[in-house]
């Protein structure tokens, strides 16, 4: 995270993300594939850590083996097999985007993270190691059972996320970084899939 300055003088907290231009390494069309769509491949890998299948993908392409693939449907660019798609070709300043990744992984936590429990909230009456305890969880025979889908305290975060509505605040195409308003998922050097 950084701040940056608008032209009103407010601080802005903003995320970097540094997008280097994707290679275009499938083309689909509705006469081939039923839909179009372009899949853009990121991040250089090495040859012996690709599947054999994987480097013939990227050869017809005319490119290095690749880490990341992403397909996006309905491109507005007309783009041909091996083209680079460069961040000033796609997005520009202020307008708003989504971005998708993985959430930090927390382990596993009680109901009071995980859910927003509020605790028992009293130390006295006969309490003892009860602040952060969930209380019951089922109800008396009848149904007899613990209802599915209750929350309870498990393994936290490491899911896919879809932030929507964030704002680019500015971009960058010589040093290939977008600087996108707020908090996006995912660790420092995670990949995310940013989309209009």
């Amino acid at each position: 995270m950084t701040s940056i300055f608008d032209q009103n003088g407010r601080s802005i907290a903003c995320t970097v993300v540094h997008a280097q231009p994707n290679v275009v390494t499938q083309v689909k069309t509705m006469d081939s594939d039923g839909y179009s769509a372009l899949q853009l491949a990121y991040g250089e890998a090495k040859v012996k850590n690709t599947p054999q299948s994987m480097q013939g993908h990227f050869e017809k392409a005319n490119t290095a083996p690749k880490r990341k693939l992403a397909e996006f449907r309905d491109f507005e660019l007309s783009k041909n097999l091996g083209d680079l798609v460069s961040i000033d070709e796609i997005f520009t300043e202020g307008e708003k985007i989504s971005a998708i990744g993985t959430s930090k992984g927390k382990g596993f936590q009680g109901v009071v993270k995980r859910h927003h429990f509020a605790g028992i909230m009293q130390s006295t009456h006969g309490q003892h190691n009860r602040m952060r305890a969930p209380g019951s969880i089922g109800a008396s025979s009848y149904p007899s059972k613990v209802v599915k889908g209750l929350r309870m305290a498990g393994r936290m975060g490491g899911e896919r996320v879809k932030i929507k509505n964030l704002r680019v605040a500015r971009l960058l195409p010589d040093q290939n970084l977008i600087l996108i308003k707020g908090a996006i998922p995912g660790h420092n050097g995670s990949f995310i899939i940013i989309e209009k």
